[in-house]
């Protein structure tokens, strides 16, 4: 119970901490107007309140990940609080903060063309690509995920067909209407249940006494679980994950002052690590082991933990509640991952929004392609999810890099987390089945020359860029008006 806690704890800590040096290193300019007024046009760009935005930043980011994720890297044992809470306050919440800041500071631009400005015009094509790929695996996934545990939930008395209609019917809603009509009035009540359903759930561990393991040089992880690298891609959502990367320039376009992004950005992650860290414990405390945990996980999966974990502490209408909280996550990520996906697809041909007509014609397509994709097992593609998550969380870390270097800023607050996760990244797909399936030792090696090489190639670039006086962020010059 202490190391849950404590987690939890620096967790808080880190953002009144090292988030406000974070915030200190950038350089907020609250007297700069930011996209929200300089390019409202009332369906993308449009000011929202700080808490509004927070909301709409935890959902849009939280999918099924920090549970999921979470619940199945509780087999790792005690290391996995590590992860989280290292990975969350020096990784992830740096990445998803710099990645709002930076789009703040470009007309609210998204990775692609942030990537195309800061590491290469090749690289708006390729993570252009990426993004939209990513974003259409997500959306199709979170829209089956939430049908199935709706289907359970409803003892079947629903067609799981007429679930998944209804669920893309309303991310089609979400997908074309202006932000605050939507996903602006929703948001708050869904994230009212999703914060009300961990915290039940992890005040119900704490009230109970659940046997939660303690971090120890005897208690560090199963002996047959190896850590490096597949904890990283196993609890990503929670950590880091570059699906956040995709979604921050959403709220990056309804924000109203600078001096915000540390709340919306940087505590948002946060808190998601607290979910993560409320879940993984549920996991390894819960079902009498890592046996009992392996044992559930292989006959429903982690929806079956969910479920049976919210029943056990908090009864049958607690728990049915807290199954809802869980539902909205997926159903909260799925419907932004399309409206992402018409905006970068926007962006990359120079398309403007304003129209319904024109949101129309970039949305049906990627609705189409999706409902195709429902027919598909996604346990192989899923699998290249994972890597692809965190090779995009890569990319927007050496953006992260890449601006602070030319801004002469501590440019380590992204490279390091960047390079390590770099490492990473290489290793596992030249060792993995799906990858390379190289052996563990020359995959390592492979992983630590493949970073130093592309490592050398972003100070090269960097130094260029710095020389060139490449400028940081969009001409507002001109406009009078301050949020």
């Amino acid at each position: 119970m202490f190391t849950f806690l404590a987690g939890i704890v620096l967790l808080v800590v880190g953002y009144f901490t090292y988030g406000k040096f974070v915030e200190k290193v950038f350089g907020v300019k609250e007297e700069r107007a930011t996209p929200a007024y300089v390019n409202q046009d009332g369906v993308d760009y449009v000011p929202m309140s700080t808490p509004k935005n927070s909301l709409i930043q935890l959902l849009n980011i939280a999918g099924t990940g920090p549970v999921f994720g979470p619940i199945m890297g509780a087999l790792y044992g005690p290391v996995a609080f590590i992860w989280i809470v290292i990975g969350c306050i020096f990784a992830g919440a740096v990445h998803d903060y710099l990645t709002g800041m930076i789009s703040i500071r470009n007309r609210g631009a998204h990775l692609p063309e942030l990537a195309s400005k800061f590491l290469g015009k090749i690289m708006r094509h390729v993570v252009n690509a990426f993004a939209v790929l990513l974003l259409l695996l997500v959306g199709t996934v979170f829209v089956s995920t939430p049908a199935s545990l709706l289907h359970v939930l409803m003892d079947g008395k629903i067609a799981l067909g007429i679930i998944i209609v209804a669920i893309f019917a309303y991310y089609v809603l979400a997908t074309l209407l202006p932000v605050d009509k939507v996903i602006g009035l929703l948001y708050p009540y869904f994230g009212a249940l999703l914060l009300i359903s961990a915290l039940g759930v992890g005040i119900g561990m704490v009230v109970t006494g659940a046997p939660i393991p303690e971090l120890s040089l005897t208690n560090f992880h199963p002996a047959n679980a190896p850590i490096l690298p597949l904890l990283f891609f196993t609890i990503s959502c929670g950590a880091l994950s570059g699906f956040h990367a995709t979604q921050t320039p959403i709220i990056s376009r309804t924000t109203q002052n600078e001096k915000q992004g540390r709340k919306i950005f940087y505590g948002m992650m946060i808190t998601e690590g607290i979910i993560a860290m409320i879940w993984a414990a549920a996991g390894m405390s819960l079902f009498g082991g890592y046996n009992g945990l392996n044992d559930i996980l292989a006959a429903g999966g982690p929806g079956a933990v969910v479920s049976q974990a919210s029943t056990l502490l908090l009864g049958a209408i607690g728990g049915t509640l807290a199954v809802l909280g869980v539902v909205v996550l997926p159903i909260t990520s799925g419907d932004t991952a399309f409206r992402s996906a018409r905006m970068i697809i926007a962006e990359y041909f120079n398309v403007a929004q304003k129209k319904f007509s024109s949101r129309l014609w970039i949305a049906l397509p990627l609705f189409v392609i999706s409902a195709v994709l429902t027919q598909i097992d996604f346990n192989l593609l899923w699998r290249y999810f994972s890597w692809a998550n965190q090779a995009t969380a890569v990319i927007a870390l050496f953006v992260g890099a890449m601006y602070l270097y030319i801004a002469r800023k501590n440019y380590f607050i992204a490279l390091v987390p960047g390079s390590f996760m770099l490492v990473m990244v290489i290793t596992y797909i030249l060792n993995a089945p799906i990858g390379f399936g190289l052996s563990m030792n020359i995959a390592w090696i492979g992983g630590f020359v493949g970073a130093a090489i592309l490592i050398g190639l972003f100070f090269r670039a960097a130094q260029k860029a710095r020389t060139n006086n490449l400028p940081l962020e969009d001409d507002i010059s001109g406009w009078n008006r301050v949020a």
